[in-house]
């Protein structure tokens, strides 16, 4: 959420911010409101002073043993109008939460403008040295004609169990995916100063409203109504509401976070894209990334979580790009997100599989997460900063086409061996 000075000083920076994410302009109606709110707080705040003034003098005259029914009377019209001001506050109050909900972030000054995903930049590019024209389209088997031919996932058998979009992993198959999400929380946490969590998997509405997938992105969860409760998108909604409404002290941020949590999306509105295995689930794994940090250090630990996901994938040997996303393809929350897109050489095309953001304060308003630099100090927002480090599905197919050698077999990277009781899949 904006702070409602920032629209009041910036609108034209707020009403573009809306239009680059295709977000309603409420900004006109957001003002109007804001400017009425004022306007009677301020006539309260009069009224109230007034009643107070009348209720001295009610004591005066009573004390002195004088009539003081015409003030009585004074008094009570100046409390009616008192009463329907609050009312009328109330409404518009509630109004203005309603419409403040739905205003996104504004986008950091280094987020190029754009239409559409084919502006984003560039700006990055790794490949291990092993790989000769890593970027090439190559010949082989894809993660489907693989997974079929050594028995690693099952899709038409999740689809009978569940439906399109939820795949079963099945052996070896099974057996690296749980090696994968392992690897991916022991570098995090033995090596990039991470504390894990194990998140729960169904949030209430207030921590989907903190992280700001509600209410715009209402279409796009799992809803069980008798509960109330929401199936998770992403571990980044329960793990950045473990400070909902609490006040952190100073000392403890960065406060660094990396929970592994399975993650369910409906992909509304996703007909006629690519749902060929991996390419779009309803359910996937992903270990999240999520910071908590001051405003000032913000931008320093972004690029630094980002760097701990691209560890991953450099550990894994995959060749990856990293795109600054352009204003019109950033996240309603986001001020500055980095994609990172793993290439799949048989598919022949970059496929993300991280999405790294800072959302300034925007989450904290939202979340009412707070810090103190000392006891004695106003309390001012975090700011929280997440990223996929990774999600898995995606991972599994550069993985698997990666590292498919001649003769189709794969060959496992070395940091996974550990995890798992082979080296080869043949």
């Amino acid at each position: 959420m904006l702070d409602i000075k920032i629209i009041r000083e910036q609108p034209d920076a707020v009403k573009a911010a809306s239009v680059a994410k295709r977000c309603d302009d409420v900004i006109d109606i957001i003002l109007e409101l804001d400017g009425k709110r004022r306007s009677m707080i301020s006539r309260v705040e009069v009224l109230k002073n007034k009643r107070n003034t009348v209720s001295e003098e009610v004591a005066r005259l009573k004390k002195n043993k004088e009539s003081a029914d015409d003030v009585i009377a004074e008094m009570k019209v100046v409390s009616d109008e008192i009463t329907q001001l609050d009312l009328g506050l109330r409404v518009i109050e509630e109004k203005l939460s309603s419409l403040l909900d739905t205003i996104p972030n504004i986008p950091h000054s280094s987020v190029p403008h754009g239409e559409d995903a084919t502006n984003n930049i560039e700006t990055k590019r790794w490949a291990p040295g092993s790989l000769n024209n890593a970027f090439e389209k190559r010949s082989g088997l894809d993660h489907l004609q693989v997974g079929e031919k050594y028995s690693l996932f099952d899709f038409q058998r999740g689809a009978k169990i569940s439906g399109a979009g939820f795949p079963l992993y099945i052996g070896r198959g099974a057996a690296l995916e749980r090696a994968l999400i392992n690897f991916m929380l022991d570098i995090h946490t033995s090596s990039h100063g991470y504390t894990e969590v194990l998140p729960p998997f169904f949030t209430n509405e207030e921590s989907l409203r903190g992280t700001g997938n509600l209410p715009k992105f209402r279409d796009q969860l799992y809803y069980m109504k008798e509960d109330n409760l929401f199936a998770i998108p992403t571990a980044e909604v329960p793990i950045t509401n473990i400070y909902r409404d609490e006040t952190l002290v100073g000392d403890q941020l960065p406060i660094k976070y990396s929970g592994f949590s399975a993650c369910f999306r409906r992909e509304a509105g996703s007909y006629g894209k690519d749902t060929r295995g991996f390419l779009r689930v309803h359910e996937f794994n992903k270990v999240e990334l999520v910071k908590f940090v001051t405003p000032e250090t913000s931008y320093d630990e972004f690029e630094m979580l980002t760097s701990d996901a691209e560890r991953i994938l450099e550990l894994l040997e995959i060749p990856y790009r990293r795109l600054l996303l352009c204003d019109a393809d950033t996240s309603f929350a986001s001020a500055k997100t980095y994609d990172l897109e793993v290439w799949a050489p048989i598919e022949g095309k970059f496929l993300e599989a991280s999405s790294c953001s800072n959302f300034e304060s925007f989450q904290a308003r939202r979340a009412n997460i707070r810090f103190k630099r000392d006891p004695k100090s106003k309390p001012e927002f975090v700011h929280t900063i997440n990223g996929s480090g990774l999600a898995t599905s995606r991972l599994m197919v550069a993985l698997l086409e990666n590292h498919q050698q001649a003769d189709g077999s794969i060959k496992i990277p070395e940091v996974l061996h550990r995890y798992l009781t082979f080296t080869t899949i043949h």
